[in-house]
């Protein structure tokens, strides 16, 4: 089995792949391929991949956890591996920072202004 997950891809990929695998639903496709198709379609998916765009594929293989992937493009979920183990961790996004900043000033200004009220 084999699952490839794109998101921001250009119309020439998302048509060159709903020519090999079954798109179930907006930029999800599934089909069952070998290791040499399934490794062609992946070199297509990197070369035609843009900046904003990211791609996952999934697979099925004989390992702890059943399956194996990989990723392209930027995502705030990045792989990682611990004993053998492929995990995902989150990133946090850029602007939380900025947001929790913000969030704080509002939050005293408006303190200090019911105070100042009272």
């Amino acid at each position: 089995m084999l699952v490839i997950v794109t998101e921001s891809v250009p119309p020439r990929l998302r048509g060159f792949l709903s020519r090999w695998l079954l798109e179930v639903r907006a930029g999800v496709y599934i089909g069952d391929y070998s290791i040499r198709v399934r490794e062609r379609l992946w070199n297509v998916i990197l070369t035609q991949l843009e900046e904003s765009g990211n791609a996952v594929m999934a697979w099925s293989t004989n390992n702890e956890s059943g399956f194996s992937f990989q990723t392209a493009g930027q995502n705030r979920r990045e792989p990682f591996e611990i004993e053998g183990f492929s995990l995902v961790k989150f990133l946090p996004q850029e602007n939380d920072a900025v947001k929790e900043a913000s969030l704080n000033q509002e939050d005293t200004s408006s303190f200090m202004t019911e105070v100042i009220d009272f």
